[in-house]
């Protein structure tokens, strides 16, 4: 664990350090986000701060390659070099979107070479999670790749609506992730706990903890395409390494939930963007437009709506994250009875977050002046 904690603590810092140059390279380029009537931002905004993200990456990565409890994962397969390469790839189309604003299909063509280039180095579905019995032909497995990177790359671009939204829900789902990736290493496994999954997943924290400061309430610098598509393709390809490869049922003997987790937790993780993702590719297919059609109607727009202000907004997006992750986590370790009573009290309190902004934002007064 230790390991794995100073691989994240060198992503954040690197990112930390690198966003204020982002922002002036962004700012010296013309790479900025105008105020549009869809946008909730009030003040023109340096974008590129995937590419600061991707520097936490690089550096993490070449550091990770030469800790002896990690360097088997860099020397055994080409995957991590692999999710590397893609990572590089998928920022530097989002870094030519955010100066020149491609269009949608340029877009999807980087995207989908990214992911090809994942699925031809071997970080692709094997099999599937459930028994680890392969039903499926390589070719499907292979088109299913490629489709869960593109969904993952879309759905984290999607929600990238509100300072400090994209980075904080993923932090929260690529912890999630990261605790389920390293458990199931330690119980299958007992000689070797090093897992490209948790490797993944603990950069992929590392950054978005270092971006976080730049990009909270009255943000200096926006992630843009480029750090918004490198989050998810890092959530996709830490998926895709754990998913079908081990038998997730070791981590509590004969639980069948376990067998399913695979599958449910990286919908858990990615329950806010998806969501976010599929309302919006319905609502546009339905009112005749391209799915890849910007309107305002996102899920933080509803909840501005609604009366929330901006942190607020954040705020509950990130409560809803915390409900799901913790609660598919939980049936792991801990009696049905129990998960049963989080979902309930968790759902509840999200939905009271959700639907009564004035309760929040009393609640949130009070806590500033020290009452209780």
């Amino acid at each position: 664990m230790r390991i794995y904690l100073f691989v994240l603590l060198v992503a954040a810092a690197v990112t930390y350090l690198c966003t204020p140059a982002a922002r002036l390279v962004a700012r010296r380029l013309g790479a900025m986000t105008a105020v549009r009537s869809r946008d909730v931002h009030d003040s023109v905004t340096p974008r590129l701060g995937g590419v600061a993200m991707l520097a936490g990456v690089v550096a993490a990565w070449l550091i990770a390659s030469r800790i002896p409890f990690l360097s088997g994962l860099f020397q055994e397969s080409r995957q991590a070099w692999a999710i590397l390469a893609a990572a590089i790839v998928v920022c530097l189309v989002g870094a030519l979107d955010d100066k020149w604003d491609l269009d949608w299909v340029t877009k999807l063509a980087g995207q989908t070479l990214a992911a090809l280039l994942l699925a031809w180095q071997g970080v692709q579905f094997t099999s599937l999670p459930i028994f680890g019995i392969t039903l499926l032909s390589p070719l499907t497995l292979l088109v299913l790749t490629v489709l869960v990177v593109l969904v993952s790359m879309n759905a984290v671009n999607f929600v990238d609506g509100l300072d400090g939204l994209a980075a904080g829900v993923m932090a929260i789902g690529g912890t999630a992730f990261f605790v389920y990736a390293y458990i199931l290493t330690r119980n299958t496994d007992t000689t070797d706990y090093s897992s490209l999954a948790a490797l993944v997943t603990a950069v992929l924290i590392g950054i978005c903890l270092g971006f976080l400061p730049h990009n909270l309430t009255r943000a200096r610098i926006f992630m843009g395409d480029s750090g918004s598509m490198l989050l998810g393709l890092l959530l996709a390809a830490s998926t895709i390494t754990v998913t079908g490869k081990i038998d997730p049922a070791q981590l509590s003997g004969a639980d069948l939930f376990a067998q399913f987790l695979p599958i449910l937790l990286p919908i858990g993780v990615m329950f806010i963007p998806i969501l976010d993702f599929g309302l919006a590719v319905v609502r546009r297919v339905g009112s005749g437009r391209s799915p890849f059609h910007a309107d305002a109607m996102h899920l933080h727009h509803r909840l501005l709506a609604l009366g929330h202000t901006k942190a607020d907004a954040v705020l509950v997006l990130y409560a809803w994250s915390v409900v799901v992750c913790v609660g598919l986590l939980l049936p792991v370790w801990v009696p049905a009875r129990y998960v049963v009573v989080f979902w309930a009290v968790g759902v509840l309190l999200a939905l009271v977050l959700t639907f009564d902004p004035l309760n929040l934002r009393r609640g949130r007064r009070r806590t500033d002046r020290g009452e209780p």
